[in-house]
């Protein structure tokens, strides 16, 4: 009987150890204080860009030429090649594309690569991505998978303690990503061609449910107005949106595509089918819109037109009174500023008629 207690016992103690040494292989997340990891995100346009990263800090510690090594430095661990630097501290640091992009003005196509720094004694830098974007640090670089190296001119910055990557000096198709660490920063210039990026999104978008309404179409063509490109596909997108929902603001879409075009006669036919079929509200912003373009006498036109089509509204006439009185016609703007007044308006449009008409010299 104690012999077979004895091999319980030694049972149990290898049970134990088995389920300890279980435990210990395969720990809980836990925080990771030193170098805690960070990412940031940039849209440029409707393209993103992720960097993962870890963040080291100075601690007092020399960085440049002691902690990070100037040069290329040959690995003491791993595949014991000469490599750049990680660009940060434990695993990779990434750089994220969604669509092609241009980095430093070389094409790069979308996707997630490795993102590697060099520092030089003469203020200058290499920026490298890598094929891999899963090793740890440096320890595994291979030259040969290189995707893209260009040359940086560093920047003397203020004391940054923990390193950082941030994104500056943004414009519609660019943005910089610059490392800031200890006094120096690493830019690196990112470009997407960003119209022609929100065009094949488009038409990859109009596929599916956006293109069941005229919406989807009339945005989409308001776009290549707006961006001064690609009217021909524009003229296609608006036409589509006209066959679900022929309306003033369709068609004057389609207007103003053909007058950038230049195709005036086909836009002023196009603008007068608009006029024809415009609600009040179409109207009153038209009117605005000439009213702030400078042409006085087209606003007023529009306007007239909507006070006689509903002659019943304080808002018409309260309009076309703005629109006198911008043109510098006194007499016609106190006229129908208190046409308005007598309709019973709206708070907002007796606010508006009275501070006028008191501007003018007239209440």
């Amino acid at each position: 009987m104690r012999q077979l207690h004895a091999i319980g016992v030694k049972m149990q103690l290898l049970l134990i150890t088995f389920i300890s040494s279980t435990v210990i292989a395969q720990p809980i997340t836990t925080p990771r204080t030193p170098s805690p990891a960070a990412s940031v995100v940039q849209t440029i346009g409707i393209s993103t860009v992720t960097v993962k990263y870890s963040r080291p800090s100075v601690k007092g510690r020399e960085i440049w030429g002691q902690l990070v090594p100037y040069g290329w430095n040959v690995q003491n661990f791993g595949n014991g090649n000469s490599a750049p630097w990680r660009a940060g501290a434990n695993e990779n640091t990434t750089i994220k594309f969604s669509h092609d992009a241009k980095v430093e003005g070389k094409p790069v196509p979308a996707g997630e690569y490795g993102l590697f720094f060099v520092i030089n004694q003469d203020k200058t830098g290499e920026l490298i991505l890598s094929k891999d974007n899963r090793s740890w640090g440096s320890f595994f670089y291979e030259l040969d998978h290189d995707l893209l190296r260009a040359r940086i001119q560093l920047r003397e910055i203020p004391l940054t303690e923990m390193l950082t990557y941030d994104f500056i000096d943004n414009t519609k198709n660019s943005s910089e990503l610059v490392l800031n660490w200890e006094k120096k920063q690493f830019p690196v210039k990112i470009e997407f061609d960003v119209d022609n990026i929100v065009l094949a999104n488009a038409a990859e978008e109009l596929k599916g449910s956006t293109g069941f309404n005229w919406q989807g179409y009339a945005s989409a063509a308001n776009y290549t107005l707006q961006n001064k490109i690609n009217y021909e596909q524009g003229l296609k997108w608006i036409d589509q949106a006209i066959a679900i929902n022929n309306s003033f603001s369709t068609l004057s879409v389609k207007s103003n595509i053909l007058r950038t075009m230049g195709k005036t006669d086909e836009a002023d036919k196009i603008l007068n089918d608009a006029i024809a079929i415009a609600n009040e509200g179409e109207l009153n912003i038209y009117g605005y819109q000439m009213l702030n373009a400078g042409q006085h006498d087209k606003a007023i036109e529009i306007l007239t037109l909507n006070t006689k089509r509903f002659p019943k509204s304080a808002n018409c006439f309260d309009s076309l009174g703005e629109a006198f009185a911008t043109k510098g016609d006194k007499k016609n703007a106190i006229l129908n500023f208190k046409k308005s007044l007598t309709m019973n308006p709206p708070a907002n449009v007796k606010a508006n008629s009275e501070k006028f008409l008191k501007q003018l010299g007239a209440l």
